[in-house]
Parts: C-alpha cells; structure tokens; sequence
C-alpha cells in the first residue's frame, strides 16, 4: 500500500517558486502563496521566488537561471498554462526540460476532472528534470495548485513516501552528466 515509510527520515528540499503573469503583483499573488505555505507547511524550503511576464524568453531565463543554481533543486510554476494566446508556459518549459514526466500532466487532470469535470482539458500542466532539477509547471489557479500540491507533490517531493518518490532519485538524475546530481 503506498504511504508514508516513518522509518525513514525527511528530507527538506530546496523549492523555487515561479509565478507566470502579466498582471499579478508579490501583493496579489495568491497561486504563489499558496505554492509556499503549502511547501513550506510540510517542511520543504523555499529556496526562491519570482514573477514574470508571459513571455517565452522570460520564463526561460528564469528557469535557465534556476536550473544552474545548485542550492535549487525543484522548480514549481503557477500560471500560463491555458490555451489563450498569451499562455506559453508549457512552450518555454519545453525549451528546457531534458525529458518529460508524462504522467504528472496525465495525473493533474485525472484528479482534476473529478473536481471541474471536463474542463480539465484546457490545463496544459506538465512537467520535466533539466539538469538535475524538477521543473513542474501548474494552472494559475489557486484551486489547481492546491489539488497539485495536496494529491501530487507533497507524497512525491517526501523522501518518506513509498514505493518511489523523486526525492530519492534526485541523485541521479545527473548521471548522464557523469556527476552526482545535486544532492
């Protein structure tokens, strides 16, 4: 049965989060206080926090600049990721990711639709590793990020949680590199 393991130890993890808007402020940032309470709530640090325009070139600088940091190991984005013509989320998350993660998408509206039916089809989450870092791109909706982080993240960033978890793999996810991750 999948669930937390007390035999193990947890293990914080080093969390940036990145809000995609062309009108929300630190102020009125709601998706992203969510993101941090939530994470931090459960004892993950915040490693990092910012806002930036609905651009493909400014969302991957910034994950680009993440991605380097090796005091970050897990990048959450909150917005960007509908189907109007200013969402490009998904697009600048592309551009980086080294492979995706397909069943976090697939999962994030297999849980949605339970909660807004069918118009889970317009969320284009998904996520990816790049260099070693989790990247994780969600709606900006403060109900989508709280179904993301209470049925998806908290049980796979705990290196508690059984069978797997990412937490534990995090090591190697730069083996390609012939390094040993950032961990």
């Amino acid at each position: 049965m999948p669930g937390i393991d007390e035999t193990r130890p947890f293990v914080p993890v080093h969390i940036a989060v990145l809000t995609v808007s062309d009108t929300r402020t630190p102020e009125t940032d709601r998706s992203g206080d969510t993101l941090v309470q939530r994470l931090t709530g459960a004892g993950h640090l915040l490693a990092a926090r910012a806002i930036v325009k609905d651009e493909v070139a400014a969302i991957t600088a910034q994950l680009q600049a993440w991605i380097a940091d090796d005091g970050i190991e897990v990048v959450i984005a909150t917005g960007g990721t509908g189907v109007t013509g200013r969402d490009v989320t998904p697009e600048a998350f592309e551009q980086v990711y080294e492979k995706r993660i397909e069943g976090f998408g697939e999962m994030f509206r297999w849980l949605s639709f339970q909660k807004i039916g069918t118009s889970t089809i317009q969320s284009r989450a998904t996520a990816g590793v790049a260099r070693g870092t989790y990247l994780f791109a969600l709606p900006g909706s403060t109900g989508a990020c709280k179904d993301a982080w209470d049925d998806i993240l908290v049980h796979q960033l705990d290196f508690r949680y059984r069978p797997c978890n990412f937490v534990e793999i995090l090591p190697r996810l730069r083996e390609h590199e012939g390094s040993r991750g950032k961990v």
